[in-house]
């Protein structure tokens, strides 16, 4: 079923690899990913692109001893709330980067990187991550 991933991959594409959210015309809030109703101030169809910054600061983070199905021989890694420069707070990855510098505060830059080659299709998926700066 190749058919059915590739529209998928297409229309996430903004998001995946350019960071692109949107930002509410009405009230100015910036969002990512992006959403067809602002979860201000509910405004719907009032939004527009906006490129969010490719970097920012780590908020708050974890190292995965565990990880799930399809990842458990990745680990250990640090997955992440990053506050980007914008205030947007974002979930990712932070990958080459050394144990002891991945803490809160620590100023992050955003990477481009392979998340999986284990689709069924022989999909190779690509997205963003960060990294230590």
């Amino acid at each position: 079923m190749v058919d059915a991933a590739v529209p998928i991959h297409w229309r996430r594409f903004d998001e995946r690899y350019r960071l692109i959210g949107n930002k509410c015309v009405t009230c100015s809030g910036s969002y990512f990913p992006a959403r067809p109703v602002c979860p201000n101030c509910r405004s719907k169809g009032k939004l527009e692109k906006e490129q969010m910054p490719f970097t920012g600061k780590i908020y708050s983070y974890s190292e995965v001893l565990v990880g799930p199905i399809g990842f458990e021989f990745e680990t250990p890694y640090h997955i992440a709330i990053i506050e980007l420069d914008n205030k947007v707070k974002i979930l990712a990855q932070v990958v080459d980067s050394e144990k002891e510098k991945v803490k809160i505060g620590t100023k992050v830059k955003k990477v481009f990187r392979k998340i999986s080659d284990r689709d069924e299709e022989g999909i190779i998926a690509y997205g963003y991550k960060f990294k230590v700066q």
